[in-house]
């Protein structure tokens, strides 16, 4: 079996591939990357793309499922242009490449909230790009919404404010729906929604997600 992969530098993204080369059910995982990143491994083919000429590289985006959670943060980004050509637009582009080249399986990592009639930009980028990529027809499309992730040596202040306050009011019953997950179970999830979502279209919430990641 034979993976594709959009995103596998970041914090997701590189347990995302670890695990897929442990997988002995996958006998090669292509990791599409902006820089050198990985090691070398039998079962992994490292490209460096330019994500603004994707189509350059079609012939190599071919396989039975591709799995996409790129993505930046709006100050990593250096503001909200930005932002989107890098969380919608690459990731559209790339599943719209997956599509033409009649990949049956595509793996969206989004986000929990995703609207595109959101008024907040982040949920609304997100919705916007669930919506696009849905319109392409997979024949099996998996959309992953996950709470705040909680990111391994992060240097992200915010974000790891972010996760200790949530668990605090997780503990006492409040906003469940956005608990923390790891990085390395969210990417178990993923893989197993592959194997246990076979329908048409599934969003994969982050109660189903906690119970995935234990499989």
């Amino acid at each position: 079996m034979k993976a594709i992969v959009i995103g596998g530098t970041g914090a997701t993204g590189r347990e995302l591939v670890k695990q897929l080369l442990d997988d002995p059910k996958f006998d090669e995982i292509v990791a599409l990357v902006r820089r050198p990143f990985f090691g070398g491994h039998i079962k992994l083919k490292e490209v460096i793309v330019d994500f603004d000429t994707l189509e350059q590289h079609q012939e190599l985006v071919q396989g039975d499922v591709a799995f996409s959670c790129l993505g930046t943060t709006l100050k990593d980004a250096g503001g909200k242009a930005e932002q989107w050509r890098v969380d919608h637009d690459y990731q559209l582009k790339f599943a719209a490449i997956a599509k033409e080249n009649g990949i049956r399986s595509f793996v969206l990592l989004s986000a929990a909230g995703a609207d595109s009639k959101s008024m907040i930009f982040y949920n609304k980028m997100k919705g916007s790009l669930e919506e696009s990529v849905k319109a392409l027809g997979f024949d099996n499309l998996i959309i992953i919404q996950p709470g705040a992730i909680d990111r391994p040596n992060s240097t992200r202040t915010g974000e790891k404010w972010m996760v200790k306050a949530l668990r605090s009011l997780n503990g006492i019953g409040i906003l469940k729906n956005y608990a923390a997950i790891s990085t390395s179970r969210l990417a178990r999830a993923m893989i197993n929604a592959y194997f246990t979502f076979q329908e048409i279209f599934k969003v994969v919430s982050l109660k189903e997600i906690k119970t995935l990641s234990k499989s």
